[in-house]
């Protein structure tokens, strides 16, 4: 695995900010899409970040198939019984190719910030006070970059609400950026056709997170 994120630090010397148009891509993308929304097991996740890896070395100026990489590789640290910090680290490395190579949007700091999030939640007692800043500044970034981006809305909710738990306080301001990325969501439904391949996870979650809300 180091041998083949080397090899895509060497290769992919510059990212587009635009995406890509090509039927070919386009098509693969979707393919990887599909497989990624049927995810059970860790192999199955290292299958589609495997799938991802080989559509970026095809695509190199392109930042989403290594974006859904480090997605996945992200999710597999957070949902499977596997070594998480080995996880959070692969993801982060493909995050720094991007970095490198010139990509930098809200969607890519949201990832960044929700894999130190993982990070900070595999031994919260030892990492909290000294992460949980960090991932407050990257999710506060990344609704910097993109106030519209109803990820890093949601994200940033989920630390609102364990750090407001964490010193014994209420969860309004949690909950008031939970509707918010709720209806953000709703708002990105509205805009992005069903066969687009950009980012549009996490409306599922940020709804069941806020309807708790409501019965606090």
């Amino acid at each position: 695995m180091k041998k083949h994120i080397l090899t895509l630090a060497i290769t992919l010397i510059s990212f587009s900010h635009s995406f890509g148009q090509d039927e070919e891509y386009t098509e693969a993308m979707k393919g990887q899409l599909k497989q990624m929304a049927s995810i059970e097991s860790d192999a199955n996740a290292q299958s589609v970040k495997n799938g991802f890896l080989r559509i970026a070395q095809a695509n190199r100026t392109e930042w989403l198939p290594m974006y859904y990489a480090a997605l996945v590789q992200t999710e597999a640290g957070l949902r499977f019984d596997v070594d998480k910090d080995v996880y959070f680290e692969e993801a982060k490395q493909y995050l720094s190719i991007l970095k490198k190579a010139g990509a930098s949007n809200s969607e890519i700091t949201t990832l960044e910030g929700y894999i130190q999030m993982g990070i900070v939640a595999v031994d919260p007692d030892s990492r909290g006070a000294s992460m949980s800043g960090q991932v407050m500044e990257l999710f506060g970034k990344a609704i910097g970059q993109d106030r519209t981006n109803p990820r890093a809305v949601y994200l940033m909710a989920l630390m609102e609400d364990g750090m407001a738990k964490f010193f014994g306080q209420g969860s309004e301001k949690a909950c008031g950026m939970a509707k918010m990325s709720v209806e953000l969501f709703e708002k990105e439904s509205s805009k992005i056709d069903e066969s687009s391949i950009l980012p549009s996870w996490g409306k599922k979650n940020a709804g069941a997170f806020y309807a708790k809300c409501g019965q606090q």
